[in-house]
């Protein structure tokens, strides 16, 4: 099992992080060892002073494919939720600025906390999706697939293209603006429409 990230994939957020709005898919892994599972908890790191929050709509891959046309794209998932893709914010400038991958501050234990999954078939449409997360009980990030400058099956044409899908995988599909630092105590609370699917506390 892999996960695929997506990274500026709303413009919103590539703005407000003052990065350029891409021409096509910016994609990073994270391994299997980054899943946190809803409901443990999430410890800070002792590498970086600011880890923030990007909260993002998941796409389960429910069988092989590869050179997958997007048309049919859609046959390869069942189950959508939300992850959380935590980001060593430091770090990650620091190796931006010298032109280096960013794994080391995407990709470190515990980084990709796991919502609940739901059928799909709970939404008429993949591309009109809302979903939230709260912080301590207040709302600190929202959006809309329709937001999405890639959607989920151009990606998964796209990903499938290059990088061979199998069942298990995980499209975490980027996140809107509204990202934020997390400290010591705080609850993140994600909701995938009106609907809770994820939580975890930061100790």
């Amino acid at each position: 099992m892999k996960i695929i990230a997506i990274g500026r994939n709303y413009a919103d957020h590539a703005k407000e992080l003052k990065n350029t709005v891409p021409s096509s898919p910016v994609i990073f892994l994270k391994p299997d060892t980054a899943l946190l599972k809803s409901g443990e908890p999430f410890y800070l790191p002792d590498f970086d002073s600011e880890i923030h929050y990007e909260t993002e709509l998941v796409i389960k891959i429910s069988k092989e494919g590869k050179h997958i046309e997007e048309k049919f794209a859609s046959r390869y998932y069942e189950e959508i939720s939300l992850g959380l893709d935590l980001t060593a914010r430091d770090l990650q400038t620091r190796l931006k600025e010298k032109g280096l991958p960013w794994e080391l501050a995407k990709a470190f234990d515990a980084s990709a906390p796991m919502g609940q999954f739901i059928p799909k078939s709970t939404f008429e449409n993949i591309q009109d999706i809302p979903f939230s997360m709260k912080l301590n009980g207040k709302l600190a990030q929202s959006g809309n697939s329709s937001s999405m400058i890639f959607s989920v099956d151009y990606l998964i044409s796209f990903i499938s293209k290059r990088i061979t899908l199998k069942k298990g995988d995980l499209i975490m599909t980027g996140t809107p603006e509204g990202v934020g630092p997390i400290h010591i105590g705080d609850i993140l609370e994600a909701y995938l429409g009106e609907e809770l699917v994820l939580r975890t506390e930061v100790k």
